[in-house]
């Protein structure tokens, strides 16, 4: 057992698994994150080399099709530098498939007959469309795929509202205690990400000033370039406001704005998300901005609407803007603006700390113009973490004082050039298979998150509130621009 294993089973009552199980094995998703993400880990040996991996789907392969098609996985997703490792070999010779039709509860006797022994501990990762999340866990019950050495990890989409992520969750319960259960949100797999936390709670510097005292606004920004990039029925279904204001960026905002936890342990630390979630207040009709976008060009290309992309009438929005008030004593007063959107000027996902000036400019009669610091952390397409920093540039006037913003770098390409880029799942399912669920998302905060968003799209429906035109290639829509300079503000481009 790794040292790392040995800490985290220490810790939790959970121990590493020895058997995977992958649903939705042959799905894109397994194809571009989770089998790459799986060799990474056995590349670098980071699992235990008799660690099995068994996939499971639909389709109508055996073990030599799935390491076909793991193979083929690889040779289009890994980077060109790595395609001719040789580690490929021995990976697939981890792997193992079952087909499987999880409507029917036999399929699942062959599946627990082809997994054989997991008293040494089971790991399943569950990503398959929300009907079959309940017949899929009666099916795991009824062929004893369930208790204390196994632990489930379920990705999402969980659920549309409120009630119906009550039912998944409920139905999740009935075979797994809260302990067992790792629900994924990617984004909390991101080096940067986790690099948030070591930058508030392990550098004293920022921490004083962390706070409405110190901060003046903070904006969020999740922007992507593509369109529906094939997933119609489900984006139409969703929209952004659930498909990414719902979880990825309200992670971000709670990590962002949480209290110190105690511990860095899974309960400590998301103790004080849900805090942060349950002190969100209602946002008003003029704090929302709702948009989907026409046509236009992106990066030089000329695109189409979305209701041309999608073929027909919608009015699912491909843009959010959120004004966000949290109402506790830290910060009070402070506004968090949230926006996310397709078809975008440039793809982006970054937070920005705007700090408060300073009282008083000592510079101000020798010409000296202040703006305000500003910490940047940017999360893709590259990783760095900027500081906005006031310096006087170098000159010999006599009488003036020039003065200049300028950056303080942390690039963490560069600070870690010997260390790879990792895909966030490689973290994930590191964390599932040891039992680590500090990165997961436990169910009260999912609860929390859905309320406040549920609140919001019954805001929509009340005002009649429909999605207002933008062209793609641009920031959103005008109004977007709006609900912050109203408040003297503007967003971080």
């Amino acid at each position: 057992m790794h040292e790392r294993s040995r800490a985290i089973s220490a810790a939790n009552s959970l121990k590493p698994s020895t058997s995977l199980l992958l649903f939705g094995a042959t799905g894109d998703l397994a194809k571009r994150m989770l089998l790459p993400s799986l060799f990474a880990l056995h590349e670098d040996e980071l699992i235990d080399a008799d660690l099995r991996i068994t996939g499971t789907a639909r389709s109508e392969l055996d073990d030599e099709g799935f390491r076909d098609f793991a193979k083929e996985a690889l040779e289009e997703y890994l980077p060109e530098d790595r395609r001719d490792s040789g580690s490929i070999a021995s990976f697939l010779e981890r792997l193992q498939y079952q087909p499987l039709d999880a409507s029917t509860l036999e399929g699942f006797d062959d599946l627990a007959a082809k997994l054989g022994d997991i008293s040494g501990g089971l790991s399943i990762f569950l990503s398959t469309a929300p009907f079959l999340f309940e017949p899929t866990i009666k099916g795991l019950k009824h062929a004893g795929l369930t208790g204390p050495h196994v632990r489930i990890g379920l990705e999402k989409p969980l659920g549309n509202d409120l009630a119906s992520s009550a039912v998944i969750n409920d139905a999740v319960a009935s075979a797994f205690d809260e302990d067992q259960i790792f629900r994924i949100d990617h984004y909390l797999g991101k080096e940067t990400v986790q690099n948030l936390m070591a930058l508030r709670f392990a550098n004293m510097m920022f921490e004083p000033l962390w706070n409405a005292g110190g901060i003046e606004h903070v904006q969020i920004t999740v922007s992507e370039t593509v369109g529906l990039e094939g997933r119609h029925g489900f984006y139409d279904d969703t929209g952004a406001l659930r498909d990414m204001v719902q979880n990825h960026m309200l992670q971000l905002l709670a990590i962002t704005a949480m209290e110190a936890p105690a511990e860095f342990d899974a309960t400590s630390v998301r103790d004080e998300k849900v805090k942060v979630l349950r002190s969100l207040r209602p946002v008003k009709p003029a704090e929302m901005v709702r948009g989907q976008y026409g046509s236009g060009a992106v990066a030089g290309n000329a695109v189409e609407s979305y209701e041309d992309d999608l073929g027909e009438a919608s009015d699912t929005e491909t843009f959010v803007a959120l004004k966000a008030h949290i109402d506790n004593w830290r910060w009070q007063g402070v506004p968090f603006y949230l926006r996310t959107g397709k078809r975008m000027a440039e793809r982006r996902s970054e937070i920005v700390i705007q700090f408060k000036c300073v009282p008083h400019n000592i510079f101000a009669e020798r010409g000296g113009r202040l703006n305000a610091n500003r910490l940047v952390i940017r999360l893709q397409p590259e990783e760095y973490v900027r500081l906005m920093v006031m310096a006087k540039k170098p000159s010999m006037d006599r009488d003036g004082v020039t003065l200049r913003e300028v950056p303080l770098d942390l690039s963490l390409t560069q600070a870690f050039s010997r260390a790879r880029r990792r895909i966030a799942y490689e973290r994930l399912l590191l964390d599932l298979i040891d039992g680590d669920p500090t990165l997961f998302v436990r169910r009260d905060e999912v609860e929390a998150q859905w309320r406040w968003i549920d609140d919001i799209r019954s805001t929509w429906a009340k005002e009649n509130m429909e999605p207002k035109s933008y062209g793609s290639g641009g920031w959103g829509p005008s109004a977007a621009i709006a609900l912050t300079e109203r408040d003297g503000v503007s967003w971080n481009e």
